[in-house]
């Protein structure tokens, strides 16, 4: 049975296989026009939207594993391969940053000619597809990390294009050729940044740490204003995925109480934990007057 807590967006698998159908065209064009023109920027542009397509690729795969069900093998079915996916795409962006800002210190200090024409045509066929699949999964990364990080690939390389385009002009009409090498320092700047901020979420995740956004210490308190709960102790909080927000935790009862009094109990204890925290799984171990250690946060 599904949890009526968990509000689910749905992601459109079908925008990921259009988006790898256009970034295969662009990485063909932009390969065959770097070399014929001598673009570096053209050509890293190029790499990265290989790694554009390889990071799509790995989405879509980890997209329809997380549907899976769950077996009595896969008791959580496959969840988190989203989140595997993001932790892996925000490393390559990280290593195709790196490359690019090997190859442009090279080539600042060995400079070529560059024909830029073709330059042009091509970082604006990179901005069109590009940005169209950036279109096509604005919504869907707004709600999942793994769509996310194909989007930031996405988001990315538009903007490497649309440098690599501003770069063009320049090396046309004004002769600046060492323009190239920054524009190419620029996008894997940016890269980094973007890839970081990616990578740390996703991290955080996979490691089941507590959510910034939750404060151990305001459910401790919210719970131990309601009646019946002595005392929660032994906590944790995790997200499985980014819908799903877990807490496990043992509960001192302030009674010797039954079982359906306790369910009456844990009914409350969950309204409080949805509503105020957004925490839409919760699992308590009853206790009353156990030996236990009673720490709220318990190294086993």
């Amino acid at each position: 049975m599904s949890n009526p807590r968990i509000h689910k967006h749905t992601v459109e698998g079908k925008n990921l296989l259009v988006s790898i159908f256009l970034n295969v065209i662009i990485t063909a064009a932009q390969v065959v026009g770097g070399i014929i023109s001598g673009s570096l920027s053209l050509l890293s542009d190029a790499l990265h939207n290989f790694s554009d397509v390889l990071s799509l690729v790995i989405s879509f795969v980890a997209h329809k594993l997380s549907q899976r069900a769950a077996t009595l093998k896969q008791t959580f079915g496959l969840k988190r391969a989203e989140l595997i996916a993001a932790f892996v795409n925000a490393l390559t962006l990280i290593v195709v940053a790196i490359i690019l800002i090997y190859e442009a210190t090279l080539r600042f200090f060995n400079p070529v000619a560059i024909a830029p024409t073709l330059v042009i045509w091509l970082s604006a066929l990179g901005i069109v597809a590009n940005g169209l699949s950036v279109v096509l999964l604005k919504k869907d990364a707004d709600h999942n990390l793994n769509m996310k990080s194909a989007y930031l690939h996405l988001l990315t390389d538009m903007l490497a294009s649309i440098a690599v385009l501003i770069g063009g002009i320049l090396m046309k009409y004004f002769q600046i050729y060492w323009i190239d090498s920054v524009m190419t320092l620029g996008i894997a700047i940016y890269l980094i940044v973007v890839a970081f901020d990616l990578l740390k979420q996703s991290t955080h995740m996979l490691m089941l740490f507590t959510p910034d956004e939750v404060n151990i210490e305001e459910i401790i308190s919210e719970v131990h204003k309601i009646s019946g709960c002595a005392h929660l102790h032994h906590i944790h909080v995790w997200h499985l995925n980014e819908e799903e927000l877990h807490l496990e935790a043992h509960l001192d009862c302030s009674d010797d109480m039954t079982l359906s009094q306790f369910n009456i109990l844990l009914h409350k204890i969950e309204d409080v934990l949805y509503e105020k925290f957004s925490i839409n799984h919760v699992n308590i171990q009853p206790e009353f007057k156990k030996e236990d250690p009673k720490d709220f946060i318990v190294q086993d």
